[in-house]
């Protein structure tokens, strides 16, 4: 498995929790379980993915705007998520803003696999690519391990 291979796995996983999340009945035990996993999900692969794969990257200079512009994304999704965590569920505010988060989620992974990963597999070696892969995996892991701690 290769680096853009791994990180599709997760992207596949937070599309679905985005989904479910959607599809749940307001302020609800099924909800802020689905909430719960999917904010789990985008930390762990965050941070992962910044660590593994966003950080090499600054080496090449045609990867790094699009690295730059992905961690801020990433930083604008935390900060959806912190605001969730602070509003009423029962409100409709928070409808509106889970709406609002999972759009940005689906807009930063769409980006990413339609400009960034391209862009990335241009400067990448076939080697490169396949041990960000292990280290993302690692990461992604251990994270998700702390997490449960």
């Amino acid at each position: 498995m290769n680096i853009f291979q791994a990180l599709l796995v997760s992207h596949r996983e937070q599309r679905e929790l985005a989904a479910r999340l959607l599809a749940s009945k307001p302020a609800t035990e099924e909800r802020q379980h689905v909430f719960e996993e999917l904010k789990a999900e985008l930390a762990a692969h965050e941070t992962a993915e910044e660590r593994c794969f966003y950080v090499p990257l600054f080496q090449h200079d045609q990867s790094v705007d699009l690295s730059r512009h992905a961690i801020a994304e990433h930083h604008v999704m935390d900060e959806m998520v912190e605001h969730l965590e602070k509003v009423d569920p029962h409100a409709a505010e928070w409808q509106e803003c889970c709406q609002k988060l999972c759009a940005k989620i689906e807009h930063h992974i769409d980006e990413e696999e339609q400009k960034f990963f391209p862009q990335a597999g241009e400067v990448l070696s076939e080697e490169q690519k396949l041990s960000l892969a292990k280290d993302y995996e690692a990461e992604f892991t251990t994270m998700r391990i702390k997490q449960e701690a």
